[in-house]
């Protein structure tokens, strides 16, 4: 199984994609409220796959997307976006997000997205 990351503002998210994860048997690494803190996480954490929310204060998944893989382009992330977040969405898998499912998500999805990614 997976070792992930979770990036998200709300706890609430970062916990229920937790619990949905873990549950499937895939290992949550660490947990991240803002974009700021996905490059290091990435560094200390070395996880085989992050979910990242697009929408978070200070810098936004689609910010962060671009930092990281401007240093790790092997990095595998899923985008975790709202409803009417297209365009944010489109933009992020341009710059290398390997897929994305859209809150609120069902268990079943989140886990076909992130089986698939890892996989790649």
């Amino acid at each position: 199984m997976a070792k992930i990351l979770i990036v998200d503002d709300s706890s609430v998210m970062r916990k229920n994609i937790r619990t949905v994860l873990e549950r499937a048997g895939h290992e949550v690494v660490g947990e991240a409220s803002d974009g700021r803190e996905v490059l290091t996480s990435y560094i200390n954490l070395r996880p085989d796959l992050i979910t990242l929310d697009i929408s978070m204060p200070t810098m936004d998944g689609t910010d962060a997307i671009k930092t990281l893989l401007r240093s790790f382009p092997q990095a595998k992330v899923v985008m975790v976006s709202a409803i009417g977040q297209k365009q944010q969405v489109l933009d992020a898998i341009k710059l290398g997000a390997k897929s994305y499912i859209v809150k609120p998500f069902e268990a079943d999805k989140l886990l076909e997205v992130v089986d698939k990614v890892v996989r790649l």
